[in-house]
Formats: C-alpha cells, structure tokens, sequence
C-alpha cells in the first residue's frame, strides 16, 4: 500500500509537521520526566539529576551552528531537508537503544554523554523541520501550524515522559528505550518516508567546494547575527532576556520530578500528573498564542510571569509549613507524607503548567516581533538557542542549591529570579518616533557597552577564582554564570573580529584565532578525567598546574581583546542611508 504525501494538502502539511514536533519533544519528555524520576528513586542525588537535565538541553543551546552543515550538505535523492530529518531521527533511536547495554545509577556519566550526542541529532533535526516549514508552508499557513508544532512537542513530551513510565508500571524501566525508539519510526515510517519535498538548488558537486560554502555560511550568520542583535534596541534587549529564565521555571524541571518522588508518587501517579500536565500546557500555549495576537503582548506576557511564581510560592509556603526543606537521603528511611502537601504539589503543577504554556507562545511572539525578516533564520534560532541555555544552567543551578539549601530557598530563588525577565521586557517595545527597519544610530554604541561588560566579567573572574573557598555552596552557582560570559566573550570576540575585518584587521585577525581558545574554561569541572586522559603525555601535576595557568592566562587576554574592541567605532554597525535620486 502506497503512503500519502502529507503535503499535498494543507490538513496534510499542519499534520505532518505536528508529528515532526512530536519526535523533538519525546526525548525531552523522556530524559526530564522518565529518567529523571527513575534516577531518583534510585538515590542519585538532586545536583546530579539538575547536571544531567542542564546537559540534555546544551545541544538546543548550539543549533544555530548545524544550520550552515544543513543548508550546505545534502542529497538530491533523499532531499535536502527530508534526508536530514530521516538520518537524524535513525540515529536518535540508535543512540536511544544503546543505552539499554548501560547500568543506572553506576554508569549515569556515560549515559549522559551517549543521551547529549542523541540530542545532537535531535537538535540537528530540528534545525532541519524549520527550515523546511519555510520552503512548505504557504504565507496563510504558517501561524497555525506554529501553534501545531508547539502543540505536537508538548504531546511529544507526554508520550516520552508519561507514556514511558506508564510502560514501566508493566514491564522492566528499560524496555522503555524500546517503546520511545518505537513512537519516533512510526513517525519516520509513516510520515518522514512518504514525504515528497520541493526539489531545491542544485547540490554542490566538490566536497571542497562544500566545505568552502559552509565556512562562507558561518562566516555570514556571524555578521548577520551580530547586526541584528545589536541594530535595534528591541533585538538587543532580546538578547539579554532570551539568557534569562521566562519566570520561575523549577516546576517544568528537575525539580517537579525530585520532589514527586520525595513525596512518595509511584511511577503511575507521575505518568498522570505529566500526561495531564503536559495536556494543559498544550492549551495554555494554544490560547497565549490567540491572546497575544489581541491583546498588548508585553501585558499579558507580564501577566502570566507573575502568575508563574503564584504556585511555585503556594508550594514553597505549604512545605516551609511541614518543614519539608531537605531532600531525602538515599537508604533513609522517608517520613510520612501529609495529604495537604501532597494535594498542593498536585495543584501547584497543575497551575504552573497553564501559566507555563500561556507564556511560551507569547514570548516565542515577541522574539519574532524583534527579529529582522531578512535574517529570520538566523536571528530567531540564535535566540531560541539562547532561551534553551538558559533552561540549562537553569536546571544545573537548581539542581546544586536543592542539596545545598532545600527545596523551599531554591523555589524562593527561583520564584524572584524569574522576574528579572520583566525588567528586560519593556526595553523590547518599538519606541515612538524611533526610525523604521532593524538598524539605528545606537548599534555601534551598543557594541563597545557589551565589549566593555564581558571584559569586566573576565577580569572579576580572576580574584574570584583565586578566592574561590570562600564561596562555599555558591561555588557552582559562581561558575554557571562565569561559564555564561566565557562563552559570550569567544562569541563576541569571532562575530565582532569578522564585523570589524577591514577597519581593524590585525585586532580582528587576533580575536577569531583566540575565541576557541576560550573553550577551555568549560573543562574547569571534569580536570580530573581530562588528566587521566592525557596521562601517557603529561603528567597528572604537570597537567593541573599547565590548565590552572590557562584558567588565569585565558580570561585575561580576553579582557584585554575585548576592551580593545570596545575602544573601536563599530562604523560597520551603522546603518545604511538609502539615497534617492529625485529627477532635476
């Protein structure tokens, strides 16, 4: 029997790209809600679990950087976006079923490292639906099928969270590797298999010629981005409030999992409570998305932030109340649970997750209100990337302050924290009387003040990890945001040393060379392992003390980079006048 090709209608190409998104969200339904509650049960510590859920997002955080391999590499038969998605969705269940050789607890860290590489794939994935929506979709299309796409990865989590641990109510937890491999070929049988996509431009034939388009490719998103993101005050601001969490967001993490299994849930109970969790959030996001195409976005979206907290506080008061602070320790004995705590937990996740979807769509809105069209691509995936950095140091953070402070102060934290996002929103409205199009007089501006601030953060660095002791618990929490402004700093310094080519050429020679270099401050938390690996070469102390160099050496070439940079005029940011010729 011959499959349909879903896009030869418009009900066909809204399905399809629903059941796309449906695979993007099963891993992460997985990961956050089956695995983490799994690890948990099995007495891994809360810091771990945050550690683990902060790494499954890293991959979301980098995307924009396959787009260029995407764009570039592809093939006539299988289709340019059609034979992306199929590789990656073979490959996501291939790492996805190795996994069950693994051993949990005692292998956590190598199923971490296999569950990041399957990301990878699925990010990869994503990259690509995106970008065939665009060539797809017709104009009076493309809304509704951004709600469906939404939609389909909220039901992709249920089916990876809650189906799986409903699965593992029947059977042993590691048949569930099985059952979510299933629900994405089903997907790649039934939908990504039929598929018949618009042929594209024709492929490049030299391999050399490949690589050297993919490197122009890179080279023009850096520009691209860079302009966009600093041409208007709304695109800049976009930038700091995509690095900061939407409101408190420790119930859609690690958090909700800890605290369902502190208070005695069996895998049933938090299959229901993410299966209808999940259902919410879905209408929540369908509804926010009407909402704000009616209604004043940034009201509304400040709206629903502030109700976020509401039932974050709510449970925070009821376990303050039954002195439920700490996390249960592996082999303790678990005390007595009462009906009240247990019945706010449900109310409060419950709440949360309308709250939850109402801003989702919103915010995506604004995003898209701030980007420039002419470099759509580029610009909205890179704040989307930066969105889910957030989600990541988020889950670390929360995940190191729960064993550290308790689950009452970390909800606290997070609670306020979240509202930092209000502070940045207003700055992304269009201002009255401000010129039209994605570029102003202030870009260039804008440029020295970043330059200057990531400089700063550099050189604080420095007595801060000389006196590092002293920071105590706070310590990973310190290196979070630190790790934050390294990889901005080697950002800023390749994007702005191509921006600044011709102007400044040596400066700008010496910052894109030096910018991976500024990758090696993220190796400050596996030194150990790194020095078992290099052991046949260098010592273990020879080792330590080479990389202790490069963790003071490294940041303060880059202060000193940066706060050149910052001394330049950024001419190249200003924007271009139109001339018009009027007949004499």
């Amino acid at each position: 029997m011959r499959l349909p090709n879903l896009f030869a209608s418009t009900r066909g190409r809204l399905a399809a790209f629903f059941l796309l998104y449906v695979t993007e969200g099963i891993p992460l339904g997985f990961a956050v809600t089956a695995v983490a509650t799994q690890l948990r049960r099995q007495g891994v510590g809360p810091a771990e679990i945050g550690a683990f859920v902060g790494a499954f997002y890293l991959p979301w955080a980098f995307k924009w950087a396959f787009g260029p391999v995407v764009d570039v590499f592809w093939s006539a038969r299988l289709g340019r976006r059609r034979g992306w998605i199929l590789a990656m969705q073979i490959l996501m269940v291939g790492t996805l079923l190795s996994t069950m050789l693994l051993t949990l607890p005692e292998q956590l860290g190598l199923f971490t490292i296999i569950l990041l590489v399957h990301n990878t794939f699925a990010a990869t994935q994503d990259v690509a639906i995106d970008a065939l929506a665009v060539n797809t979709l017709v104009e009076n299309e493309r809304a509704t099928a951004s709600g469906m796409m939404f939609a389909g990865a909220y039901i992709g989590q249920m089916i990876g969270g809650a189906g799986s641990l409903f699965v593992a109510s029947y059977v042993d937890f590691q048949a569930t590797f099985v059952f979510v491999s299933a629900a994405i070929l089903l997907v790649t049988a039934f939908v990504v298999l039929p598929l018949k996509e618009v042929p594209g431009v024709a492929r490049l034939k030299s391999e050399g010629r490949a690589l050297r388009a993919a490197g122009r490719e890179m080279r023009k998103f850096a520009v691209d981005a860079f302009r966009s993101f600093l041409g208007t005050r709304g695109a800049f601001a976009g930038l700091f409030m995509a690095l900061l969490p939407p409101g408190a967001i420790c119930m859609g993490l690690a958090l909700q999992s800890n605290l369902a299994v502190e208070l005695g849930l069996n895998d049933d109970q938090v299959a229901w409570l993410s299966l209808w969790s999940t259902i919410l959030a879905a209408a929540g996001c369908v509804i926010g998305g009407r909402i704000s195409d009616r209604v004043d976005r940034r009201k509304s979206l400040s709206v629903y932030i502030c109700l976020m907290s509401v039932p974050v506080l709510a449970l925070m008061g009821v376990m303050l109340h039954y002195d439920w602070i700490m996390p249960v320790a592996a082999g303790a004995v678990r005390p007595e649970v009462p009906q009240m705590l247990l019945l706010a937990f449900w109310a409060a996740t419950l709440s949360y997750s309308v709250f939850q979807g109402l801003m989702y769509s919103t915010t995506t809105a604004i995003y898209m209100d701030v980007t420039n069209p002419v470099v759509a691509a580029t610009q909205f995936t890179a704040y989307m990337a930066l969105a889910n950095l957030a989600i990541s140091y988020s889950a670390t953070w929360q995940g190191i302050a729960i064993e550290a402070w308790g689950y009452p102060m970390t909800m606290l934290i997070d609670a306020f924290f979240g509202l930092l996002f209000l502070a940045v929103l207003p700055f992304t409205r269009k201002r009255a009387g401000d010129p039209g199009g994605f570029a102003d007089a202030v870009g260039p501006g804008r440029a020295r003040t970043l330059a200057r601030s990531l400089a700063l953060i550099c050189l604080i660095w420095l007595p801060l990890h000389f006196a590092q002791d002293l920071l105590g618990a706070a310590l990973p929490i310190a290196n979070t945001f630190f790790t934050l402004g390294f990889i901005a700093s080697a950002l800023f310094l390749l994007a702005g040393g191509v921006v600044l080519g011709e102007s400044a050429p040596q400066l700008a020679r010496i910052g894109t060379r030096f910018a991976p270099l500024m990758l090696l401050m993220l190796s400050r938390s596996h030194l150990e392992k790194l020095s078992g690996w290099f052991a046949p070469v260098i010592a273990k102390e020879n080792f330590l003390q080479l990389m202790e160099f490069a963790y003071y050496g490294l940041p303060l070439i880059a202060a000193t980079l940066l706060w050149q940079l910052a001394g330049k005029s950024w001419a190249e940011l200003h924007p271009v006048e139109r001339v018009v010729l009027v007949p004499a």
